[in-house]
């Protein structure tokens, strides 16, 4: 399939009212594991968990030649599925890092706007979409605000109104999705879904957050889990360890999946 029809199809996957669910992965062998799953129509790297698999702290840290890397290994080994890349801010130049990004086989993307003035926060998101068009590629640019995550003391009302304007911005200048991260109550899924409208809204699976079920009846367009996945899997790791230094055994469910 050419990267092109992966791309129209990742954009299909948003607008259908069934809510897309991707299960992060962050290197080749998780996103084999999760391709392999009959019900994955698409998958989506974590940028802070490919960051910690190398060491580095999450925000831009890890090096984009080694993090666009690791993204094209995942793209290359998972065949026709769409791949969604998380790529942060854009790291100082939102515009070629989503040409390099492409290059490799990404046909979406998360560009968060890490609540900067809404000038220049929309100018990463109009750079970027123009970026994927000179390349030819109807890409799934997933914009990102933090206005939720950084909230701190403002009042809730007014962090809900910033986040709306933010979402029509984004929105007009041809985002795909208008991703707001943080454990949001129904009422506020409800406002951003009224005012922006049905499949537009991405959002977080947190641990206490509504499920992928909720969401979708509420008009969420796609649920992502972001670090969650590893922080899963390296749990299982840690009890798995406490286990076998305690004298236990290899779990005989435990599945060669490697």
């Amino acid at each position: 399939m050419s990267i092109e029809s992966r791309a129209r199809r990742l954009v299909e996957l948003h607008r259908a009212p069934e809510i897309l669910s991707v299960v992060n992965v962050w290197d080749v062998v998780t996103a084999k594991v999760v391709a392999a799953l009959p019900e994955t129509k698409a998958l989506a790297t974590a940028s802070h968990a490919i960051a910690a698999t190398f060491g580095y702290e999450d925000g831009e840290k890890i090096p984009l030649d080694l993090h666009l890397d690791i993204i094209g290994r995942i793209v290359a080994s998972v065949g026709d599925l769409p791949v969604s890349a998380d790529l942060e801010a854009g790291y100082g130049d939102p515009g070629d890092t989503m040409r390099r990004a492409i290059a490799v086989g990404v046909v979406g993307a998360n560009l968060e706007d890490q609540v900067k003035p809404l000038p220049d926060a929309l100018a990463a998101v109009t750079a970027s979409v123009a970026a994927a068009e000179s390349e030819g590629v109807p890409f799934a640019l997933n914009a990102r605000t933090d206005v939720f995550l950084r909230a701190g003391d403002r009042d809730p009302s007014e962090v809900l109104a910033d986040a709306i304007e933010r979402g029509r911005a984004y929105l007009g200048a041809g985002a795909t999705c208008f991703f707001v991260p943080g454990k949001l109550s129904d009422d506020t899924v409800e406002q951003l879904v009224e005012a922006l409208g049905p499949q537009q809204i991405s959002v977080i699976g947190v641990p206490g957050a509504q499920s992928s079920t909720r969401f979708e009846q509420l008009g969420v367009a796609r649920i992502s889990y972001g670090p969650w996945t590893q922080r899963i899997a390296l749990t299982a790791l840690e009890d798995a360890a406490r286990s076998l230094y305690a004298g236990g055994v290899v779990d005989p469910g435990t599945r060669p999946l490697n």
